[in-house]
């Protein structure tokens, strides 16, 4: 699959799923996207694995005024992971970190209450936790969801995407158990460039897969 250009999020849900195809319908395994863009591809992976979909909710710490650039993110439960490199060579002092992080706790803190309509977190204590994203660039906003992961002891943490920069697979294995990139091309630059269509997945999007993926366990009488 190496250079492939996928339509879609889903697309590229439905391409993962065949790589992660040893963990179909097995009774330990929960999907847990990364919103939003993780969203559709989680869905798709959910769906084929036959398996529940929850969200894990990470805010990337863009450097203020070039905010596509990550100088770390923070997760639920308190966690944070700083750039250390990048703050330094961007001269970021801290009062400005702090005013990024407060400012993303508050959107991680809505985005809680929207998508999970007061449902709590899933338990993943002794469970194979597969953590979806739409692709890896730098991989800090991965990273902080899975120290923050571990802390709710599942028994496995599996990093999944459908395309990423090979050299960030290989940094995050010291931290997954597994680490499954789908497509590593070798001139990467950016997630976006390969899809086709690559455009914003919203807050209704994601509620609604979602509860799609609810209703489609609940059919299934899992």
């Amino acid at each position: 699959m190496d250079g492939h250009v996928f339509r879609d999020r889903r697309d590229a849900g439905r391409a993962l799923a065949k790589v992660l195809a040893g963990y179909a319908k097995r009774p330990d395994v929960t999907v847990l996207a990364l919103p939003r863009g993780g969203v559709p591809v989680g869905f798709e992976v959910a769906r084929a694995l036959h398996a529940p979909l929850d969200v894990f909710i990470v805010r990337k710490l863009g450097v203020p005024g070039h905010e596509e650039y990550a100088m770390g993110a923070i997760a639920s439960g308190g966690v944070r992971v700083v750039n250390e490199r990048a703050v330094r060579l961007l001269d970021i002092d801290d009062a400005t970190l702090e005013a990024v992080i407060r400012s993303e706790q508050q959107e991680l803190e809505r985005r809680e209450r929207l998508y999970r309509d007061d449902l709590p977190p899933p338990d993943v204590r002794g469970r194979a936790a597969l953590l979806v994203d739409d692709g890896l660039a730098t991989g800090s906003t991965m990273l902080a969801a899975v120290r923050a992961l571990r802390t709710r002891r599942p028994e496995r943490i599996v990093v999944a995407v459908p395309i990423a920069a090979a050299e960030t697979c290989e940094q995050l294995r010291s931290d997954a158990d597994e680490v499954i990139c789908a497509s590593t091309p070798e001139l990467f630059r950016a997630v976006g460039l390969w899809y086709e269509d690559f455009s914003q997945t919203s807050d209704d999007e994601v509620r609604d897969l979602l509860a799609r993926s609810r209703r489609d366990r609940t059919g299934a009488g899992a």
